[in-house]
């Protein structure tokens, strides 16, 4: 995926500028609360996780995208390794959004 590094630098950007949650039960809240924009899910993380958040954010509307590994979405936001993360922002959402498509 050519945009990758783009894709991770929006991640970047959208952290420091607080429009991102990440972590599992962080994540979930955010979906279930209706802030989640976007939700990431890295390609590494357990199948149990790709389902629970590909279900909730079917069912919460929200979109659900599986992109890079976990330590890859770690690095973007500057933390300690992560499988899900999302964001809160439509512009960045929408940005992050396109280049996934």
């Amino acid at each position: 995926m050519k945009n990758k590094k783009k894709i991770f630098s929006l991640i970047g950007l959208a952290t420091r500028a607080r429009k991102t949650v990440s972590g599992e039960f962080a994540t979930e809240k955010a979906v279930k609360s209706f802030k989640a924009c976007l939700v990431i899910v890295a390609e590494d993380a357990s199948d149990n996780t790709k389902k629970l958040f590909q279900d909730k954010c079917s069912f919460y509307e929200v979109p659900c995208y599986v992109c890079g590994t976990k330590e890859e979405l770690a690095h973007a936001m500057g933390k300690e390794v992560r499988a899900s993360l999302a964001v809160t922002d439509e512009g960045f959402a929408d940005a992050i959004i396109n280049l996934l498509n």
